[in-house]
């Protein structure tokens, strides 16, 4: 147990927070707001790293499932009435300043397929989503208290 308080540990903790913020970012599920809390819990001194690796990883993971979406044909419009058509909608009104909401669960991957797939501009997309996700692990660091 011990070995987790060493700066060795600290160093794969942010690697393996970066990964986990990356997957947790894609469609696969994850825990990346755990593991940063449990990190800055051991490691405090690790604190503005892990909240920038969290936030980069995070983004990085989201910007892939946009690239993604990206490669699909254009959408139609159809009128539709269905959730995905809806989502579709929401985003194409609002466009990139919608990805501020790309870190909440479930809507945030949907989003970010929407975003991809109507083709909204790359970089507000791109600093849209990283505001969302910062915000949403600045305040996890807030509450482990160490803001």
């Amino acid at each position: 147990m011990d070995f987790l308080l060493t700066p060795e540990a600290a160093q794969w903790g942010l690697f393996g927070l970066f990964l986990s913020a990356f997957l947790s970012a894609t469609l696969l599920p994850g825990g990346s707001e755990v593991v940063l809390f449990a990190l800055i819990k051991l490691h405090p001194e690790q604190t503005a790293a892990a909240f920038i690796l969290a936030t980069l990883g995070n983004t990085a993971g989201g910007m892939v499932t946009y690239w993604m979406a990206r490669l699909l044909p254009e959408p139609k419009d159809t009128g539709g009435t269905s959730q995905a058509h809806k989502r579709l909608e929401f985003a194409r009104h609002w466009g990139a300043p919608v990805l501020i909401l790309a870190w909440a669960p479930i809507i945030g991957d949907a989003l970010c397929v929407a975003a991809g797939w109507l083709r909204l501009p790359i970089v507000p997309s791109t600093l849209w989503m990283a505001l969302g996700k910062a915000a949403r692990y600045g305040a996890i660091v807030a509450g482990a208290g160490l803001v």
